[in-house]
């Protein structure tokens, strides 16, 4: 098993088991390679979910330019919606299994067919 494919089951463990989802492992697996080589490194595998730079980093970069969608007061309430399936005390959130959070919470896995 490669180094990819042992993080993708590292993150479906945590959909599993912090978030209670049930993940879809296509859809996840697209969603991690989307992520491109953050995935190795110890501090972009992360989201810092305190750090309001970094949640608005992800509403422009992730939600408005990959995903596709307008910009608006629902996107920050999408993001905050992750934290809260993910846990907010949960200190390492893994920079694919948010975004699988979010991909599934706007439904857009149109995006990575």
């Amino acid at each position: 098993m490669g180094k990819r494919d042992e993080l993708i089951a590292k993150y479906a463990d945590d959909l599993k088991n912090k978030c209670k989802v049930t993940p879809d492992m296509a859809l996840l697996t697209k969603v991690t390679i989307g992520c491109g080589p953050s995935i190795y490194d110890n501090d972009a595998q992360t989201v810092a979910a305190s750090d309001k730079d970094e949640l608005e980093r992800i509403k422009n970069n992730f939600l408005v330019k990959k995903l596709g969608l307008k910009d608006g007061p629902e996107l920050m309430a999408g993001i905050n919606a992750a934290i809260e399936t993910y846990g907010k005390s949960e200190r390492n959130k893994f920079r694919a299994v948010f975004y699988y959070l979010l991909v599934t919470h706007f439904k857009k896995a149109s995006v990575y067919k």
